[in-house]
């Protein structure tokens, strides 16, 4: 019970990065945002590391090279595209977008690692890609076709696409650390790649400008949104496996879309709620921890 009253918690707190995120867009440039948040969250790491582990193990030639493209892909590209895609639509929304994550993630594991994929999935998978289309075009999936998809949209579906890799990539790249190791090796080079726009930008100077309400928004992001929501998540797959596990992150645009209507005021227009009602039951559909109908391969 414990572990998934934690794993309600995670899907909560990640809900909750939408917001956040969404605050901090006009209150931090999103180099900023994004480089305060790991460097936050690797400080964290590190010290949850040298407690539980004693150290930080050294990294082979194969596991850096890992580690350098979980960085870039899971730390760096993803929240570059998550900060600049909340300046330029709702919380609600880019939730229900990143929901494609699980689906897209299963996807490409049944592509790349020959996963099995029972009718469940086979359902799940496209009734959640029409949801997101609907979600995305606003109630109009014809536009596709015509190019008339906002920036922001496309920036949030980058999110997706970094995050596909980066779980792809570290299936098999890191292999000999464990999952906090992992994390923390990542965040480490996704906040050293960052730290290269951030100086750039002048993210220093920056933050002596910043509200305590954006350093509240970092803190959150960085802690509850990245260290606490990994370590319980990992720590799940660990108790209860991944496939069960991987349900939960369902509610995390539940959540989402929840949090932003109480507290950033977002309405809910029938898209959202009729796409995202798509996406959630195909995102369930595709991720359920016993397939409801099985197809061999």
């Amino acid at each position: 019970m414990k572990t998934y009253l934690k794993l309600f918690a995670v899907a909560f707190f990640w809900g909750g990065t939408f917001v956040a995120g969404r605050f901090l867009a006009g209150n931090a440039h999103p180099v900023s945002a994004a480089f305060f948040r790991f460097a936050i969250a690797s400080v964290c790491l590190l010290l949850a590391v040298w407690k539980t582990e004693g150290r930080l193990h050294k990294l082979d030639a194969r596991q850096a090279l890992a580690v350098a493209a979980l960085g870039l892909t899971g730390v760096f590209a993803y929240n570059l595209f998550f900060f600049n895609g909340l300046t330029l639509i709702g919380a609600a929304r880019a939730a229900l977008i990143i929901a494609l994550n699980p689906v897209a993630i299963t996807l490409c594991s049944a592509l790349i690692y020959r996963d099995a994929l029972p009718l469940s999935r086979l359902i799940g998978i496209p009734l959640s890609v029409v949801g997101a289309l609907v979600v995305i075009t606003r109630g109009h999936p014809l536009q596709i076709l015509s190019g008339g998809i906002g920036r922001g949209e496309l920036l949030i579906f980058g999110c997706v696409l970094s995050w596909t890799l980066y779980s792809v990539i570290g299936k098999t790249a890191m292999r000999g650390l464990s999952p906090l190791a992992a994390v923390c090796w990542s965040a480490i080079a996704g906040t050293l790649l960052l730290s290269i726009p951030a100086l750039f930008y002048g993210s220093l100077a920056e933050a002596s400008h910043f509200s305590w309400m954006a350093w509240l928004s970092i803190g959150y992001l960085g802690l509850f949104g990245t260290v606490v929501g990994f370590l319980w998540y990992f720590e799940g797959i660990q108790k209860i496996g991944p496939s069960r596990a991987a349900v939960f992150i369902n509610f995390v645009p539940v959540n989402g879309v929840l949090l932003a209507t109480l507290l950033l005021g977002e309405p809910l227009d029938i898209s959202l709620l009729g796409g995202g009602l798509l996406v959630v039951c195909g995102a369930y559909l595709a991720n359920a921890p016993k397939p409801l109908f099985w197809r061999s391969s």
